[in-house]
């Protein structure tokens, strides 16, 4: 079959969604490729790190699990039943003083009694007062879904030190499988029954790698792909629309027939220098992270058992999430039977200061708090990365910039995926990233349609609709 697309190709960027791109070009024997990556490795916001101790870092608490039978596939290509490590997934909230087990609303009965029945209250309100308008913003679509308990205790604080800004600037277009929907009558009764009901989710099994954190994962597609066409520490500095030339970090000019950039959508703007494309995209916001590594000393305690990872919704610490990151692989710490590891994330907006110089000695204040160390004399070592691109925030708005600026940019050959590519936080895990690449790549050569990125609700199905696994 003849190619749509006359090449070349330029991929932007060597995360989930370049190297997606790259390897259905690859698959489909389309030569006339090149992908670019600014760092001295691929991988993107899965990359990982080895600091000077020997132990490995994620840049966030990721997990690998799968919405695709073709990304699963090429999962399994590149390692064996033996390179990864299968976990029943326990995640868990801690809420004055107790331990709860997510999804928060199906388990309150683990909270004290009077917390209990405020939450179970608010939710039977809501399920009665619920006259099905339309929410006005996330934080008014909690409250009529969850009610005033739930609300106040758990999400609002939550969401808001997840995404750094007031869960009133979201809009609730994106929620689809990223929020549980109490069902009032499982809540009750589990409430009534004093039983844990953990199994929700997408994410509720996953796997992670042996060894070299997520970030092996990419390095390892990475090598199938020809090495000459894989190109790290050589960045995209300027981009010529009406030539169709960019210009390279070394100073380099090169031609293309189409670009598929995983760069952020505001920074690709301005590269392309075009003045409405800019202001568009001016309109976008995002969260920032810190990842602050903590390695620590002897055994885990008991209270972390085969927790996988641990929220925070209150101001006992900065962190919202704590991942048991040596529980992951124990290759993520130099000898687990001396060490082992947390990861912790704290997010920063222009609504949420955080202060950098402070940040880690805060975070293992945190700890301390919360019970998950005893004694600052624990830890071993840490580390911390900031990420400036975390969350591509659905704000109010969102969808009426990026339903406009994509096209706009896809009428020029140049389109714009992944992550923060697309700003669409309900398929920005890994595996839909590396399918809007692999599916971007598939509409510029045979004109395949692009699901993941325009049809969110349907991929994101717990059971696939009829053909979606057809994808070759």
């Amino acid at each position: 079959m003849k190619p749509l697309c006359k090449g070349p190709v330029v991929i932007i960027g060597g995360g989930p969604a370049g190297l997606g791109g790259a390897y259905h070009l690859n698959r489909q024997g389309f030569d006339d490729w090149l992908l670019v990556e600014r760092e001295d490795t691929v991988g993107g916001l899965a990359s990982s790190f080895e600091d000077e101790h020997g132990f490995t870092w994620d840049l966030g608490g990721h997990v690998v699990f799968s919405h695709y039978g073709l990304f699963t596939r090429m999962l399994d290509e590149l390692w064996h039943d033996d390179g990864w490590i299968k976990h029943q997934r326990e995640s868990w909230i801690k809420l004055n003083g107790c331990w709860v087990p997510y999804p928060f609303q199906n388990n309150i009965h683990r909270l004290g009694l009077k917390d209990c029945t405020r939450c179970l209250e608010g939710l039977i309100a809501a399920a009665v007062n619920n006259n099905n308008h339309t929410a006005k913003n996330f934080e008014d679509f909690i409250v009529r879904t969850f009610g005033a308990g739930i609300a106040e205790l758990f999400l609002l604080p939550y969401n808001y030190k997840v995404w750094a800004y007031r869960p009133s600037k979201l809009d609730v277009s994106w929620v689809g499988e990223r929020v549980s929907v109490p069902d009032p009558v499982r809540v009750t009764r589990n409430a009534l029954l004093k039983s844990d009901d953990v199994a929700w989710g997408p994410n509720n099994r996953f796997r992670f790698p042996s060894r070299g954190g997520t970030g092996a994962i990419w390095k390892a597609l990475a090598k199938v792909l020809p090495k000459e066409k894989v190109m790290t520490q050589l960045g995209v500095v300027d981009i010529d629309v009406e030539s169709r030339r960019l210009t390279l970090s070394d100073g380099s000019r090169i031609g293309y027939g189409a670009i598929i950039s995983t760069m952020p959508l505001d920074k690709l703007t301005e590269l392309c220098h075009k003045k409405d494309w800019i202001a568009q995209a001016s309109g976008l916001i995002h969260s920032s992270a810190f990842i602050v590594g903590v390695a620590l000393k002897d055994k885990p305690p008991n209270c972390l058992d085969k927790k996988c990872w641990m929220y925070f919704p209150d101001d006992s610490t900065p962190f919202y999430r704590a991942t048991h990151f040596s529980l992951y692989s124990p290759r993520n710490v130099n000898d687990i039977s001396k060490h082992w590891s947390l990861m912790l994330e704290v997010s920063q907006s222009p609504d949420k200061h955080v202060d950098e110089s402070k940040v880690v000695d805060e975070c293992i204040q945190g700890l301390l708090n919360t019970g998950l160390i005893e004694d600052k004399d624990q830890v071993h070592h840490t580390w911390m990365k900031r990420v400036e691109y975390a969350y591509p925030t659905p704000f109010i708005g969102r969808d009426e910039i990026i339903n406009t600026l994509l096209p706009q940019l896809s009428e020029q050959s140049i389109l714009s995926r992944g992550r923060f590519g697309a700003w669409k936080y309900e398929v920005g895990n890994m595996d839909h990233s590396f399918m809007q690449g692999y599916e971007a790549a598939g509409q510029l050569v045979n004109g395949s349609a692009e699901l993941t990125l325009w049809y969110p609700n349907m991929v994101n199905q717990p059971h696939p609709v009829v053909g979606w696994d057809r994808v070759a």
